[in-house]
């Protein structure tokens, strides 16, 4: 077995394909908010920042209501988040090996429910680390140390996987290996991580290291 005795993920971007439910909905508000066409390329630099920075970025009237137009028309987006694919091999390999698996995300807990619950990914992992369970948020360390503790494990015991530039933050806060989901990142600048993963099968190498 790797050096690694649990692998902790990141949610959106990183086990969830979320770009497209997220950011087609935020054309349409963008559309209503500003009578502007805005393309998928151009959105997409809004893919990593959280809701209420975009509303400000954008400029828009009432930030907080045209947020949760915003976050009603992701819950009906037709698609949905969907598991990138092969990620539920590498899930059950890694729970075979006995390697403990663990999520820690900005998420709110209810979305939490409808995008990984519902899929039965949560069977997975063995502690979970979300928006209301720590003061503060990444790129602070206090959840990824959270989780830790949690799985009772010692920081290098342990490496983070994520897409965006506050996930490597985090995880150098928390002196853990950061891996970068080169599938799910939208970040148009480099970020720094001990390890690049193209594809979640790649992941399946921690278990050689």
């Amino acid at each position: 077995m790797g050096k690694y005795k649990a692998i902790i993920y990141d949610i959106d971007g990183t086990l969830l394909d979320t770009l497209k439910m997220n950011m087609y909905p935020l054309m349409k508000i963008i559309k209503e908010e500003t009578g502007e066409d805005w393309t998928f390329e151009q959105v997409l630099k809004f893919a990593a920042y959280p809701g209420m920075k975009v509303m400000e970025e954008l400029g828009v009237k009432d930030q907080e209501k045209t947020y949760a137009r915003w976050v009603q028309y992701v819950n009906d987006y037709e698609d949905g988040a969907t598991l990138f694919e092969e990620f539920e091999e590498v899930l059950e390999t890694f729970k075979n090996k006995k390697i403990k698996q663990a999520i820690v995300s900005s998420k709110l807990r209810e979305q939490y429910e409808i995008d990984i619950v519902s899929k039965g990914i949560d069977q997975y992992m063995e502690a979970v680390i979300l928006q209301d369970d720590t003061t503060f948020h990444k790129p602070h360390p206090e959840p990824l140390l959270k989780c830790i503790e949690k799985l009772n494990l010692k920081p290098e015991e342990v490496i983070y996987i994520g897409d965006a530039q506050s996930d490597y933050e985090a995880s150098k806060n928390a002196h853990i290996d950061f891996g970068l989901a080169k599938w799910g990142s939208v970040a148009t600048q480099e970020i720094p991580a001990t390890l690049v993963f193209k594809q979640p099968k790649d992941l399946l190498r921690l278990l050689k290291k």
